[in-house]
């Protein structure tokens, strides 16, 4: 199934969610919609739309700023950037994805609130290798994830064919040295290196395969989540003004919020 309209993430009327039909009514029925036909309609007063916006990219914004925030943060943030694009709905240029447009918004304001927190500073090129050092932690959960990331690599492994997988058990696994691995299989130590990092980049790229499906659920933000938020900004938004903005046909949309 190919992409809806105007760049959204979600598939269409026959995939909404699950419950979506009794916990969001005003979200279905605009489903079908592109984004720039529901900010078109928002603008115009039926503001009930705005609902659609606000599903459709629940996810998409709390993984942005979980990515930059704290999680007792996360939702604090999306909410503050789903009220300014209301409030922006005019500002929003067509030139541009709505969605790239939102991320922005949001992603400013989390970079905004961990900045003040002193939290966010550019990093050197060593700080990742500082930063992602073995944990020393034991505890039961470390040790199951331990447990699976070596049942992980060692089906890999078990893949790779039998001379590079000889030479990565030597030298990676048990740690020897490029010539005592060489004098065991009886092959060059050139052959030793070659072979080494062929496995490893074997493993690298099986490993990334496997791992590609769950790298996209991660940061999940679930139905009840997303409800919860939903009803949080509807409710700050109708103490605000009854609807954003109407278009002003005299000039074009201008630029982000």
């Amino acid at each position: 199934m190919g992409r809806p309209a105007g760049g959204n993430l979600f598939p269409r009327r026959d995939s909404i969610p699950a419950g979506m039909e009794t916990r969001a009514p005003a979200a279905v029925r605009g489903w079908e919609l592109s984004d720039e036909d529901v900010v078109a309609r928002v603008r115009a007063g039926e503001t009930a739309l705005f609902e659609v916006l606000m599903r459709r990219y629940n996810r998409r914004l709390y993984r942005a700023a979980r990515a930059i925030v704290g999680a007792d943060e996360t939702e604090d943030v999306m909410q503050e950037a789903y009220v300014r694009a209301w409030a922006h709905l005019d500002q929003f240029a067509a030139r541009a994805r709505f969605s790239t447009w939102l991320t922005r918004i949001a992603v400013h304001e989390a970079l905004a609130r961990a900045r003040r927190a002193g939290r966010f500073v550019d990093a050197d090129d060593g700080a990742i290798e500082e930063t992602m050092a073995p944990s020393p932690s034991s505890g039961p959960e470390h040790r199951t994830a331990s447990r699976e990331l070596a049942g992980l690599l060692e089906a890999a492994i078990e893949r790779l064919p039998a001379p590079y997988r000889a030479v990565f058990v030597l030298r990676a696994v048990e740690e020897m040295s490029t010539s005592e691995t060489a004098a065991c299989l009886d092959i060059p130590e050139e052959t030793v290196k070659t072979r080494l990092h062929r496995a490893r980049r074997g493993l690298r790229d099986a490993l990334a395969r496997q791992l590609g499906g769950a790298v996209r659920e991660a940061f999940d933000f679930g139905a009840a989540r997303c409800d919860r938020l939903v009803d949080r900004v509807l409710a700050r938004i109708t103490t605000l003004d009854p609807k954003p903005p109407a278009v002003d046909r005299g000039r074009e949309d201008g630029g982000d919020a």
